[in-house]
């Protein structure tokens, strides 16, 4: 009886398209239905390794590492300028799952700008931020906002050194004066000074230091306080015993 050999399976169409389509590799140029489009490496169908994604309806350009599918590693970030059409840097720094987590620098506006760190797109940990109006804060924060101990210098030279919630000056401080050569030291509920005490601080070097001095407080018998303190506290225990 004569040997047959079993023809081969055929394989539907399908099947070989979607093998070819899978993207592995290095691509150079793959577009989105939507009119994205990405210039880079891929591992099973997914951007992975070095790579530049530009979103069409929002213009944005991300360049740098990418992490199955998602931003993760280093890269830059990149908005059109509306008055010059031209591109400039939002942000530089680390990503992770997609978000900016890790140092990185986040650029406001052309005077504003800050430099510290990120989790899942806040600005979390240590930081410096670069104000518009010329202030500058260094210190710690958290979502977004700071919170823990920072430095905040005004663009006159006046700085604050101390406690942050949400935000706000919160819990114990120091406020320098330095304009008018005087301190203040005390404690903050939500940016308002509750309860201090001030003082001349560098008062010779001030610019506009205040017309009068303030005045030291000095007890005007200190050895009569003493020793009537000692003797109320000796008459307690006697009253005690």
């Amino acid at each position: 009886m004569p040997l047959t050999k079993r023809p081969p399976q055929s394989q539907p169409r399908w099947r070989e398209w979607d093998r070819q389509a899978q993207k592995q590799g290095l691509r150079h140029l793959v577009y989105a239905v939507n009119g994205d489009h990405y210039v880079g490496e891929w591992k099973d169908n997914m951007k992975h390794g070095k790579g530049t994604q530009i979103w069409k309806n929002k213009g944005v350009i991300y360049e740098g590492d990418w992490k199955f599918g998602k931003r993760d590693g280093y890269g830059t970030l990149s908005l059109p300028d509306p008055e010059t059409g031209k591109y400039r840097r939002v942000y530089s720094g680390w990503w992770k799952g997609d978000k900016k987590s890790g140092y990185g620098v986040q650029f406001f506006g052309d005077k504003e700008y800050y430099e510290g760190e990120w989790c899942g797109n806040q600005r979390s940990g240590w930081g410096r931020m670069y104000y518009s109006n010329g202030d500058i804060f260094e210190g710690q924060w958290l979502n977004g906002k700071p919170d823990g101990e920072g430095m905040l210098r005004l663009k006159n030279g006046n700085r604050y050194e101390g406690a942050w919630e949400r935000g706000m000056k919160n819990g114990s401080g120091r406020f320098f004066h330095l304009d008018h050569g005087q301190l203040f030291e005390g404690f903050w509920v939500d940016d308002v000074a509750k309860c201090g005490t001030m003082i001349d601080f560098g008062r010779d070097e001030a610019p506009e230091p205040t017309q009068f001095p303030i005045p030291q407080i000095k007890l005007l018998d200190p050895d009569g306080v003493l020793e009537e303190a000692v003797a109320q506290f000796k008459k307690t225990e006697e009253d005690g015993d």
